[in-house]
């Protein structure tokens, strides 16, 4: 009987993961971009000017953006689509600020973003493009998105517990 109760515990515990309450963990991310430099053909033994000028940093351009809503627990920030100077896109979460959980992921999907009880399981309804594990709770961070994904097929994303098939926040992604 004993041995059972510790297997009901430790498989609670590995699936439940009831520490994550009490941790967190934060990346901060800066926003990438490209800068090139100008230098100017002196010929094959001049040495570089120590002046030389700098072109400017070349921005992201955004593609599409949203501000997350609460699921399954509380959470905060901006999520936003940027498509950088040599064609990648990413999607970026600025400020995000949500609890630890098990086996968290970031999906764009093709879900509405739908507030309260109704909106937690929607998204693995249809169409969902799984960018990888959350890195985070907390911070500015930057998810690549595969060349190729045509990105009028998803019109939101959510920060997904596979764990448990619930979302912990959504937003919808405006143009």
């Amino acid at each position: 009987m004993a041995l059972v109760a510790v297997i009901a515990v430790a498989v609670g515990l590995y699936l439940f993961q009831p520490w994550r309450i009490f941790t967190s963990s934060t990346v901060i991310e800066d926003v990438p971009a490209v800068a090139t430099t100008a230098v100017e053909s002196q010929g094959p033994s001049a040495a570089p000017s120590p002046a030389a000028p700098v072109a400017p940093v070349a921005l992201p351009r955004e593609l599409a953006a949203g501000r997350l809503i609460s699921h399954e627990h509380t959470s905060s920030g901006t999520v936003r689509i940027l498509e950088l100077p040599d064609g990648s896109r990413i999607l970026r979460f600025e400020g995000l600020d949500t609890s630890d959980g098990p086996d968290l992921r970031v999906w764009l999907s093709n879900a509405p973003v739908v507030e309260g009880f109704a909106g937690w399981y929607v998204f693995d309804d249809g169409a969902y493009l799984d960018l990888g594990a959350l890195k985070a709770n907390k911070g500015d961070q930057n998810y690549e998105i595969p060349a190729g994904t045509v990105l009028s097929d998803y019109g939101s994303v959510s920060i997904w517990c596979a764990r448990f098939a619930v979302s912990f926040a959504a937003a919808e992604l405006n143009p």
